[in-house]
């Protein structure tokens, strides 16, 4: 519809004066029925406007839901061939596609179309509306402009659809509650993972989604479809966002580490806070909303940083400067004051640096200055605090929204979900990031692509319309792209899974690695009420649990390195505690000896051995440790194998009469207890895991042998490092036994149910014994290394 704007005409000079005065009636009768009939006309025009644009809307509120399907189709099918003459922007692989189809019906997987070569669809990029979707995604996701020259040839593309999500309740009734958006499948990828290892993390298949203003085309409302990211972050949109986890979500939420006063917890006096409204440090009020930041600090100035000579004037109004602040923290204070919150947490600005007791304390706090915090800004965008929060203020982000008119609906390749962007991040790869954001309830991120928010039940973006009226009855396929799962419904579970991740996260300082996870673990022992945390945990090592913490592995990818602690003097942490060794560390069940790299899950413990476990506290006296037992249920009748099990040492141990070859204190950290001892032959094992072109490995598996047969048989496996080459022969110790319902040689070992222990590679010195390595045993062959003379042993570990 072409609109026109009507201007009053100015008449020529001396066209008034020569007009009679019938004329001038004249004239002016048909001026006036002139501007009825036009008003006449505007009014309607007016009106058949305002139809149409009820009726567009009318077709995008929710009653367009109830429109029967066969319409819709065939509003479709003739607004596409419509269309399809005015698509000349597309190869002739994507004009066959039918679009209009894909999303009102969708594909399966099974029934997948084929599009072309990956390097064809970049080639034609330039020529085609649909390939150029594809090649924005693949060249900013994978960061070809930075390699070139990489390798894509093998890789072909397939499309299918996938659910954004179902609309469930009241709102929504069926059948166009579910939404579609278009999935591109590479066929080809774990060829290209092992010729690029790094780009496992960001080199995947894609989406493409429909914008929200084509969604009335198909009968449904906008949300689960993509929205137009602005160049500053919408505050009402994340305000809306954090109203809506306060109302639906409960408990989950509330009170993520079951802290028994839940909100009615206050964070101790000692915690400081930053008053944004009189810009000074105050005491933590009872009770007060504050808002926590976690950053990657950088090489900046440390001027910002609060130190003992700054701290009264800092405690005063106005005696924090801005001026001096890295743009992280300030964008946090505007943040905050956005968002209507007055106080805000940051460790640079809360805790006197250059004071080891604030420090100490403060970290021993981490626990509850991030759980109780109502909101964690997680600044993930940059590499520095230097860096702006992007979409804080304008022109600090560069929108990376691409979008396509694709036969007449307007498609989107949108920023990577949550894990994927993180995944990018300098943030994601810091050791005490990790902690911050396990500990936090709701975190809002702040990427260089869109900012997220997550709490424990749901995801939220800038991209994608989520925040349905009945979405607590909904499902929306963002919340399988959460950034983190933490914590997990048993103790052991969750502790597992910060170790493991805390330990692939790297370190400015080696040292602070157990200060970087204390937070986890207090949080741990408070919310699963296990005591008091400095008994419950040492150097970083669950002691509750101890019998499965001691079964972790060096990652076969990290060098065997001991950590260094220049804090502690020449005193090392002991060799039994993951902490002690740089690097990554995996739990993984007793498949792992199946293959270097196999295995998930936690290892499985059916049976402990030891009775009683000790250990050297901080004062150098020897405690016991109440460590859980577990006891197995053997099958009835029992075969013969079963009737002779392990028998471990029994008795009890008296730690304070044992003879020792050194005549010094023992260490604090060192673990006593009564255990058998027995030696084996190791060799290499030939195969695919240990190969001589996996230059990377750093540990690899060993077959452990039985010295009492002719020749030597196969009774067990062990991971060991590789440098220094391990002597042809090693001391073993029995831990426990393992839950497997298998062995791993029936020919030569007769089977039975958890027939397998698990066993720890030990150096001695001076009386001490030092961890080597861990592995599994076949329990009869344990039992006939035994008769050889090799028995009872009280292990001290240091």
């Amino acid at each position: 519809m072409t609109f026109y704007s009507a201007a009053q005409s100015v008449p020529p000079f001396g066209v008034h004066d020569t007009l009679s005065p019938v004329s001038a009636h004249v004239s002016a009768f048909v001026g006036i029925i002139g501007g009825v009939a036009l008003g006449v006309l505007v009014i309607w025009l007016l009106v058949i406007l305002t139809c149409k644009l009820k009726a567009t809307s009318d077709r995008t509120s929710e009653s367009a839901l109830l429109l029967n399907p066969d319409q819709i189709r065939t509003e479709l099918q003739r607004d596409h061939t419509a269309m399809s003459g005015s698509d000349a922007l597309l190869c002739s692989v994507c004009e066959k596609l039918d679009l209009y189809q894909v999303f009102l019906d969708g594909i399966p997987e099974t029934d997948e179309i084929p599009l072309d070569s990956l390097s064809s669809i970049l080639q034609k990029s330039y020529q085609c509306n649909f390939c150029r979707l594809i090649s924005f995604h693949v060249r900013r996701t994978w960061m070809l402009d930075k390699f070139p020259d990489v390798d894509l040839s093998g890789i072909q593309c397939r499309l299918f659809s996938m659910p954004c999500g179902c609309l469930r309740g009241p709102f929504y009734p069926p059948p166009k509650s579910r939404c579609h958006r278009l999935h591109v499948n590479m066929e080809g990828l774990v060829d290209f993972w092992e010729r690029y290892p790094a780009s496992r993390a960001t080199a995947g298949s894609l989406s493409i989604y429909l914008m929200q203003e084509d969604a009335f085309k198909f009968g449904r409302p906008t949300d689960l479809h993509s929205r137009r990211i602005k160049n500053t972050v919408d505050i009402d949109l994340v305000k809306k966002w954090i109203k809506l986890c306060q109302e639906n979500h409960g408990d989950e939420c509330h009170n993520v580490w079951r802290m028994d006063d839940g909100e009615g917890k206050n964070l101790p006096e000692y915690v400081r806070l930053v008053d944004v409204v009189s810009m000074a440090l105050v005491p933590a009020l009872s009770g007060c909303r504050y808002v926590a930041l976690s950053y990657v600090w950088g090489a900046v100035s440390t001027e910002y940083r609060t130190t003992t000579d700054n701290i009264a004037e800092r405690s005063t109004p106005g005696g924090l400067n801005t001026a001096t602040f890295p743009e992280t923290i300030t964008d946090s204070i505007l943040f905050a004051r956005q968002l209507g919150l007055r106080y805000l947490w940051i460790d640079a600005l809360c805790i006197i640096q250059d004071c080891p007791r604030d420090k100490i304390t403060q970290i021993q706090s981490m626990d509850l200055v991030y759980g109780l915090s109502y909101l964690t800004i997680m600044a993930a965008g940059g590499a520095s605090a230097r860096d702006p929060l992007p979409g804080c203020r304008p022109r600090s982000r560069i929108l990376k929204q691409h979008i396509e008119v694709v036969q007449g609906l307007h498609l989107c390749v949108g920023p990577p979900r949550l894990q994927e962007a993180l995944a990018l991040s300098v943030w994601n790869t810091r050791c005490w990031t990790y902690q911050e954001s396990a500990l936090s309830r709701r975190r809002i991120y702040f990427t260089e692509q869109q900012v997220y928010f997550e709490c424990r039940g749901d995801v939220f973006c800038e991209d994608i319309v989520a925040e349905s009226r009945g979405h607590q009855f909904s499902h929306s396929f963002l919340r399988n792209s959460r950034g983190e799962y933490f914590p997990q419904a048993d103790p052991f579970g969750s502790y597992m899974w910060a170790v493991k991740e805390c330990t692939r996260h790297n370190l400015t300082v080696e040292s602070d690695i157990i200060n970087a996870i204390t937070g986890v673990t207090n949080a741990l022992a408070i919310g699963f009420r296990l005591g008091d945390p400095a008994r419950v945990f040492h150097c970083g090592m669950i002691l509750t649990d101890l019998h499965r913490a001691l079964l972790w592995q060096h990652n076969p990818y990290t060098p065997r390195a001991r950590r260094s602690f220049p804090d502690r003097g020449s005193l090392p942490l002991p060799s039994w505690a993951w902490a002690a060794w740089c690097g990554a560390v995996d739990y993984t069940s007793e498949h792992r000896y199946l293959g270097l790299v196999n295995g998930s899950g936690e290892p499985s413990v059916a049976e402990t051995f030891v009775d009683s476990w000790y250990i050297v506290d901080h004062s150098g006296t020897t405690v016991q440790l109440d460590v859980r037992r577990v006891s197995r249920i053997l099958s009835v009748p029992m075969t013969e194998e079963e009737k002779s099990a392990y028998s471990p040492p029994s008795g009890i141990l008296d730690p304070t009469e044992l003879i020792l070859d050194i005549h010094r204190p023992l260490a604090p950290g060192t673990l006593i207890f009564r255990t058998t001892s027995s030696h084996f032959s190791i060799a290499i094992r030939g195969s695919k895991e240990n190969d001589e072109s996996s230059v990377c490995l750093h540990h690899g598996l060993f077959d452990i042998l039985s010295t009492t047969s002719s020749p030597p048989i196969w009774v067990g496996t062990a991971v060991l490092p590789l440098d220094p080459t391990p002597p042809p022969s090693l001391e073993f110790i029995v831990l426990s036994r393992t839950a497997s319902r298998r062995v791993y040689d029936e020919q030569t070992l007769g089977y039975y149910h958890e027939c397998i222990l698990y066993v720890m590679a030990v150096s001695q010195n001076e009386g001490l014994m030092q961890r080597v390595g861990l592995g599994v045993i076949h329990e009869v062959s344990w039992n006939a290394s035994r008769t050889g003379g090799e028995g009872c042993v009280s292990s001290i570990m240091c």
